[in-house]
């Protein structure tokens, strides 16, 4: 057992971050050689595993061994309970320049346990424009011994001054027998229900857990490629457009709800709540200032999982577009085969659709009210 088991996958990933361990431990015992990078940057689709490649390999060098997976420094980091390491993940739409100064000076203070301080930055690519300012005066010049991770889908989601101060790792989208491998080795999983999770899944090692355990996400993405069918005229198209939007919004309450009332109800405690519900005066502002928070968590949360279910859709059109060039590869929904093979159309309108998908996706991200987005979408399914 190592600290890079739950990586899928990514065989060359692994052998750059052990050999990077073994740089840095040479760095800290002052043996020379090339140094400590201080700032790595770690890019890959959705599901490829950038945080936990990250988090691998924040473990092998904090580890006395290099990431050997049973100490208690690699339990602690894995944990989320080192007191070297700390996780940022942005909960709402971007990530500001007042939390990035923050964060910057506690990256500053020297680690608690004399190897390294270690900042792990998850969607890197939320950070607004002066708080990638902020960040790149910490990148340019780090404090010895802090050490920045930074996740983003692709290097072209940050700013070039930033990627270009980064050593780069590139994770790939893991194959889906490998996903369905580890599904059924770790969680224990039925080898044919991992294998037709990870196929829908695309390799995303934690949607394919989701689909596998859940029958809720399963039915909601049955529903979602159920979509075209459903597009017989503008009425239907538009009801279709809601359905998704609304399924969206249902998934994300679903998700956030429980989080937020723990996170509540552990602030109100810290604040002082007495027995009787009442908060101390002075306290207002905080649990304001939290809920902002999980409200702009909320609406991310919204737009991913909207964002997953067009994924889900596109997956719909490649398929049929498959089947209609009759290439020699495998469906990812290979249960609606038949139903593939008797949808009329060509390839060229079957393009346009899965280029009005990804539209759609631009208009999301570029906050376009998303019902808007989805119905303009679905009117663009429709005709083709």
């Amino acid at each position: 057992m190592t600290v890079y088991d739950d990586l899928v996958g990514q065989g060359p990933v692994i052998e750059q971050l052990q050999a990077a361990a073994a740089a840095g431990a040479k760095a800290l015992a002052g043996e020379g050689g090339g140094g400590m990078t201080h700032a790595w940057l770690f890019t890959g689709p959705p599901g490829s595993g950038r945080s936990t490649a990250a988090r691998a390999f924040a473990a092998a060098l904090l580890c006395p061994d290099q990431g050997c997976g049973h100490c208690a420094s690699c339990h602690q980091v894995l944990s989320g309970t080192h007191a070297d390491v700390e996780v940022v993940r942005p909960a709402g739409l971007s990530y500001g320049v007042r939390e990035t100064r923050e964060l910057v000076l506690r990256a500053a203070s020297s680690p608690t346990g004399g190897r390294w301080r270690i900042v792990l930055f998850e969607d890197a690519d939320r950070s607004t424009e002066q708080a990638a300012n902020a960040l790149l005066k910490a990148i340019e010049e780090p404090p010895t011994r802090t050490v920045w991770l930074l996740c983003a889908p692709s290097p072209d989601d940050l700013v070039v001054t930033i990627r270009s101060r980064c050593r780069l790792v590139t994770l790939r989208t893991p194959p889906a027998h490998a996903v369905a491998d580890v599904l059924v080795r770790r969680d224990g999983i039925d080898p044919d229900v991992a294998a037709a999770a990870a196929r829908a899944a695309q390799g995303h090692v934690g949607r394919a857990k989701r689909l596998a355990t859940d029958e809720q996400a399963r039915q909601r993405r049955a529903d979602v490629l159920g979509v075209p069918a459903r597009l017989s005229g503008v009425g239907p198209a538009v009801v279709a457009a809601e359905s998704l939007v609304k399924a969206a919004e249902a998934e994300a309450k679903e998700l956030g709800v429980e989080k937020d009332a723990e996170e509540t109800a552990a602030l109100r405690q810290a604040l002082g709540e007495s027995a009787k519900g009442r908060m101390p005066r002075g306290t207002a502002g905080a649990l304001k200032e939290l809920e902002d928070r999980q409200k702009s968590r909320t609406t991310r949360m919204k737009r991913d999982a909207l964002d997953r279910a067009l994924l889900d859709l596109a997956s719909y059109y490649r398929d049929l577009l498959v089947v209609q060039l009759g290439a020699g590869v495998e469906l990812v929904n290979v249960d609606r085969g038949r139903e593939l093979r008797s949808v009329g159309g060509t390839p060229e309108a079957t393009l346009h659709r899965l280029e009005a998908i990804m539209e759609c996706r631009e208009r999301l991200e570029a906050n376009v009210n998303p019902l808007l987005a989805v119905e303009a979408m679905a009117m663009a399914l429709r005709t083709g």
